[in-house]
């Protein structure tokens, strides 16, 4: 018998919608009615909170690491159902901390419990399946959604209602679900771990567009920042203006890491001109390959509170 911890935290996958259409919380969540007939699984429910995931914070995360590593020794694999919003981002969070090697699959739904075609229960169940597989462990965090298996560090949410919204660019799914089976025709690679009590600090995104000028960075306090993410354009350019703002944060040592704003590809420094990458990895801007720009905030405030400065830090960004 396989024991599976099954970790409830609220999200679309939890809520209903009222007769205007609005779709709201429930006041229990009614997943921790739903319990799958599984042959050879039990489930250990819990909830340690129960929220829309756009009230998700690394506080939240952090607790649910917590949770996993208290019962690790009692489990063999773990179903974490999250809102959408963020499910990649605490997805992710998870895949960096230092997890135990057993399934660990998030899951959700983009439509609530009462709509037409609901799909939370059986995400729910297909997330299940994956967990209690054998083929699943240590693979890192997975993302279990329509019929999909995705790695945590590449997937993302692509549409804002579409049951198929979660997609992997460039790399496509781990593997599928399959009627009886589960067929994964990928592996995940290794990730640097970290065990991390708490995440402070402040790391705001900053989006790239034409004509931007040095204004929003101008407005960032040094003393208040930690660092800085910016989602720029092409393969990893700025604006001119805008490249010229970056000297004053440089100077004062915080960190500043790049993505690119595009949806596919990856950020590398390439162009020559003012602004372009070239010119900004000689100035110490580090580029970041293959992550969108909310996980590359979470793994710059995971290598901050990690104490990574340096060297250290630039080969972890950068890695």
């Amino acid at each position: 018998m396989k024991k599976i911890l099954v970790i409830h935290t609220g999200g679309t996958i939890s809520m209903t919608a009222d007769s205007s259409g609005q779709v709201r919380p429930e006041a229990v969540n009614p997943m921790l009615a739903v319990s799958p007939s599984l042959e050879g699984v039990e489930l250990i429910n819990r909830e340690p909170f129960h929220l829309p995931s756009p009230h998700i914070t690394c506080d939240h995360m952090l607790q649910l690491y917590g949770l996993i590593r208290e019962m690790a020794e009692q489990i063999d694999g773990v179903v974490i159902t999250h809102g959408t919003d963020t499910l990649e981002e605490t997805a992710y969070f998870l895949d960096t901390m230092a997890i135990p090697q057993i399934p660990i699959v998030l899951t959700g739904a983009m439509r609530s419990s009462n709509e037409l075609g609901s799909d939370g229960v059986y995400n729910f169940l297909s997330a299940l399946r994956v967990a209690s597989h054998d083929k699943s462990a240590d693979k890192g965090v997975l993302v279990v959604m329509n019929d999909e298996i995705h790695a945590a560090k590449y997937v993302t949410k692509t549409h804002t209602t579409n049951v198929s919204t979660f997609q992997t660019p460039t790399h496509g799914p781990l593997g599928v679900i399959m009627k009886h089976d589960i067929l994964f025709f990928k592996a995940a690679e290794q990730r640097v771990r970290f065990d991390l009590k708490q995440v402070k600090g402040l790391v705001p995104i900053i989006k790239a567009y034409a004509g931007m000028t040095g204004e929003l960075f101008s407005l960032l306090d040094p003393d208040q920042v930690s660092g800085v993410v910016i989602e720029a354009m092409g393969a990893g350019n700025l604006p001119p203006e805008a490249s010229r703002q970056l000297d004053k944060l440089l100077q004062r040592q915080i960190p500043i890491v790049l993505v690119s704003r595009c949806f596919n590809g990856i950020a590398e420094p390439v162009y020559g001109y003012e602004g372009g990458g070239v010119e900004l990895a000689g100035k110490g801007v580090l580029f970041v390959k293959e992550l969108n720009a909310q996980k590359a905030r979470l793994k710059l405030l995971i290598a901050i509170n990690a104490g990574l400065s340096g060297q250290a830090l630039r080969d972890y960004i950068e890695g």
